[in-house]
């Protein structure tokens, strides 16, 4: 069974890079037609069956919606993905609205881009591949009731159970925008290592941390389940000042709930302590056997013991410099030299008896 997939974009090096990634997939199945105006679409439209229609918003003539509107007219099973260099957050959500499978901006990510195509042609996902041995499918089946129940309740668009390489293995939802799950999963699995990490460092007897994204699309907060698994929970205001605290509650009694199924099966793991810092060395001497620590200089240890008996008045410590600075200004500290002083007393200098 083929898949048409029709490319519509008036830069034929867009259709080309569209083009040649797409071959990247090396299925047999794929079909693809380019066309570089809407017009020249609807005449590929008229011979092909088309399953995903790939446009740039605006065309020449007509618009990208426009199109895609003409082309679900003919092919009411079609998928559609927008390509546009407007990030305005209005013009995304009309091309949401209007029934977009994703919206990519330009420099288009390719990854995101064909995995994308692969879950709207319902393709063997080979960009962003689910686990799917048997153990794997037991924990989906066994959790993905307790995230779609957990979904509904908080009104959130997506929650997801991440393993620690960035795999989604059960999944209730989906994002506001799918366009850049792979690229924003990866992200968010880059952060969630880190915090393991300094959870190490900080010595924590237990995972406690949590990361809140605010605002855009949507609101996100990623919590670790343990040292293989996060959840990742995606939805309007759900950081809100007034609802932060109790969504982030809310997620960890779900955490926990999640945390004690994957233990029951036997697939999490402790969150290990750092080992000890190592012990700085003591200094070695030439020959590499340990030097003793030096013993205090018995004049220093007279002086401290004095000065802690007696308090030294402001008079006596000035007195005490201008003495010293009497005694030895004149004074140089190479023996080879004589001060002027010295020179004059002994009849070598040039002054007038």
């Amino acid at each position: 069974m083929s898949h048409a997939i029709l490319l519509v974009d008036d830069q034929r090096d867009i259709l080309r890079l569209l083009h040649s990634t797409l071959d990247t997939l090396k299925n047999d199945e794929l079909d693809i037609i380019e066309a570089p105006s809407g017009e020249e679409a609807m005449l590929e439209m008229g011979r092909h069956q088309i399953e995903l229609l790939v446009t740039d918003y605006l065309l020449p003539g007509m618009t990208g919606i426009e199109l895609m509107h003409k082309v679900r007219a003919r092919h009411p099973n079609a998928k559609v993905v927008l390509i546009s260099g407007m990030t305005d957050r209005k013009a995304r959500d009309e091309m949401l609205n209007a029934g977009a499978v994703a919206i990519f901006d330009k420099p288009i990510s390719l990854a995101d881009f064909l995995d994308v195509v692969e879950r709207s042609l319902g393709l063997v996902r080979t960009i962003f591949p689910p686990e799917s041995d048997a153990r794997t499918q037991a924990k989906r089946s066994r959790i993905s009731d307790l995230l779609a129940n957990f979904r509904q309740d908080i009104k959130a668009n997506a929650v997801f159970l991440l393993n620690d390489r960035g795999l989604v293995m059960a999944r209730a939802g989906d994002f506001h925008d799918g366009s850049m799950e792979v690229s924003l999963l990866s992200a968010l699995t880059a952060i969630y290592s880190a915090g393991l990490k300094i959870a190490k460092f900080n010595r924590q007897e237990s995972i406690d941390q949590y990361f809140v994204f605010r605002g855009g699309d949507q609101d996100l907060l990623l919590i670790p389940v343990d040292v293989s698994y996060s959840l990742l929970l995606a939805g309007p205001e759900l950081a809100k000042r007034e609802n932060i605290m109790d969504t982030v509650d809310t997620l960890l009694a779900v955490r926990n709930e999640v945390g004690r199924t994957l233990r029951s099966m036997g697939v999490t793991a402790e969150l290990k302590e750092p080992p000890p810092p190592a012990p700085t060395p003591k200094k070695k001497g030439k020959t590499g056997e340990l030097l003793p620590a030096a013993p205090p200089s018995p004049e220093m240890e007279a002086l401290l013991k004095e000065a802690a008996r007696k308090k030294i008045k402001q008079e006596e410590m000035d007195a005490f410099w201008n003495q010293a600075a009497e005694q030895h200004a004149n004074k140089t500290t190479n023996p080879e030299v004589i001060s002027y002083e010295e020179a004059r007393k002994m009849g070598l200098t040039p002054d007038k008896k």
